[in-house]
């Protein structure tokens, strides 16, 4: 038997709404504002088939180019080969939702900057880069109430 390609083929899960998710649209996807230069991540939803992206979008983040009445235009990078091709796809409001991906390096920013004021205040020195999570402390266990204990297996019997 042959493998359908269709447009929306192998696209059973990525579409459908998720747990508790299904019936009538938020009303927040309808309001929130979208400016040019916003990053915002593409996602299908699979109640409204209008200005539905295709499923190689599905889960990608771009960047706002064009806002119209009730879409948006998205400059997506494909990867094709070896290259990345900047892709322009134009998508209803339904199917993107603004990317969370900067927040947590803005609130970085932010919280550096402040170091950098008190530091400078303090006359001290400060250091702004992430580290990795170092080992743990070393540490010596008491073992004067701690005996060890020999395990035997049990003598097999017969109950004869």
């Amino acid at each position: 038997m042959g493998h359908s390609a269709g447009l929306r083929a192998g696209t059973r899960y990525a579409f459908s709404r998720g747990f508790k998710q299904k019936g009538m649209i938020r009303l927040s996807t309808y309001l929130t504002q979208y400016k040019v230069g916003d990053i915002v991540d593409v996602v299908a939803n699979g109640a409204v088939q209008k200005g539905m992206p295709h499923k190689v979008y599905h889960g990608k983040t771009g960047v706002v180019y064009n806002v119209t009445k009730s879409a948006v235009g998205v400059i997506i990078y494909k990867k094709v080969g070896y290259r990345y091709l900047e892709k322009r796809v134009n998508v209803r409001i339904e199917h993107v939702r603004k990317s969370r991906s900067r927040e947590e390096f803005l609130s970085r920013v932010k919280e550096n900057a402040a170091k950098k004021h008190k530091a400078k205040e303090d006359g001290t020195m400060v250091y702004l880069k992430r580290q990795p999570v170092q080992p743990r402390e070393a540490r010596t266990i008491d073992t004067s109430n701690n005996k060890p204990e020999t395990l035997r297996p049990v003598a097999y019997e017969t109950t004869i």
